[in-house]
């Protein structure tokens, strides 16, 4: 008996023990659950975009929401596919250096890298990544900033703080500069009318004609001055075209070239009349010199989320992309004659008015959209 009683109460203990075992087991499952709901949670949830790739072969073990949102993919386009197989990379090179640095144990933090979205739209983002450990897997979790628009935000700033410094010197020198112009220019058509200089006429002609550029060129260098003069008023953009496209026809006729008007209704905008006549003068011309004779610019206005748009279009050869970012620097120009001011006084303008110039170009052409937002009446001064 007594044999019996020490082997009941052996199993009651090892009993005991098994229900111990069994409720920190599923303790502990129910702890794992909860860090990986959590885990879960904080990984679709963070504002970063992230994704977890396998080491091996690349292949996408899970995706957050927001890096399905940057990417333009759902999430089941994604996941057990390689960042090559939705063509992620614009630079495959740029993968095989984060590889190789996680190979050998090195953390990538912050690399600038160039990306695509779906349908091949290029982006730049900043992009971190290291080793992670998932169920005995070497996988690699990744992070990306997408900085398109930050840099784009920066080009623009650094663009207006060179229009600022060029302003601020046409307000300082330009009348000094134009007034003794002006002096000169008064003295060379006294002595062009002078008997004495008749013989020389022709130079005095050609000296009165550069005098005359110079203070064209100064002209276009005060339009750059943060202190200019507007009187702005309640006007509409698409009278504006109109009342200037005679101007605009006679100088695309002269070198037999045309102009086109698409004019959608839009409302109206508080503006300076000369201002929006001189940008859209600057853009129409340097679209007509982009083109041989036959050559087209189309002006068109129309109403884009909650903007109103004016659109000058050319059909030339383009733009080079290595020239895009340079334009709207004072005096940089592409044109054997220009003054590199014409695109300057053009950003000067939309900025007062707290518009934004975008460009589109290719082979076929490029487009100039300034876009004036509607609920913004006052005028900026800076």
């Amino acid at each position: 008996m007594k044999d019996e009683d020490k082997t009941k109460q052996q199993l009651i203990v090892e009993l005991n023990e098994m229900r111990q075992m069994l409720t920190e087991h599923k303790r502990m499952e129910e702890a794992l659950r909860l860090s990986e709901e959590r885990f879960s949670k904080a990984f679709n949830a963070s504002p970063c975009t992230m994704a977890i790739t396998s080491l091996k072969d690349g292949r996408f073990l899970d995706v957050n929401d927001n890096f399905c949102h940057i990417v333009g993919f759902a999430r089941e386009e994604i996941i057990g596919h390689t960042s090559l197989e939705i063509g992620f990379w614009l630079d495959r090179v740029d993968r095989e250096l984060i590889i190789r640095s996680i190979e050998n144990k090195n953390p990538v933090r912050d690399l600038e890298i160039n990306f695509c979205r779906k349908k091949a739209e290029p982006r730049l983002g900043l992009y971190s990544a290291e080793e992670v450990d998932i169920n005995g897997e070497p996988c690699i979790l990744s992070i990306i900033t997408d900085i398109t628009e930050l840099r784009k935000m920066e080009v623009e700033i650094t663009r207006l703080d060179r229009l600022n410094l060029v302003g601020e010197m046409a307000a300082s020198i330009g009348h000094e500069i134009r007034n003794p112009m002006t002096t000169v220019r008064g003295f060379l058509q006294i002595l062009q009318e002078n008997e004495d200089y008749q013989n020389e006429i022709e130079y005095f002609m050609l000296m009165i004609e550069e005098v005359d550029r110079a203070n064209a060129i100064i002209t276009q260098f005060l339009s750059l001055a943060k202190d200019k003069l507007v009187e702005p008023k309640s006007l509409s953009l698409n009278e504006i075209i109109r009342k200037l496209e005679p101007l605009l026809r006679v100088k695309a006729i002269s070198r037999n070239q045309y102009i086109e008007l698409e004019l959608n209704d839009v409302p109206d905008l508080i503006l300076d009349s000369e201002e929006i006549r001189q940008m859209i003068f600057n853009f129409v011309d340097n679209g007509l010199e982009s083109m041989s004779s036959g050559g087209e610019v189309t002006i068109r206005t129309f109403m884009q989320k909650g903007c109103v748009v004016l659109a000058v279009q050319d059909h030339g050869q383009g733009i080079a992309p290595e020239l895009l970012d340079k334009l709207g620097t004072p005096f940089f120009t592409t044109k054997e004659q220009g003054t590199g001011l014409g695109l300057p006084v053009c950003y000067r303008i939309a900025a007062r008015y707290n518009a934004k110039i975008d460009i589109e170009t290719s082979s076929r052409g490029t487009t100039f959209y300034v876009r004036f937002p509607i609920q913004s009446p006052s005028l900026r001064t800076d």
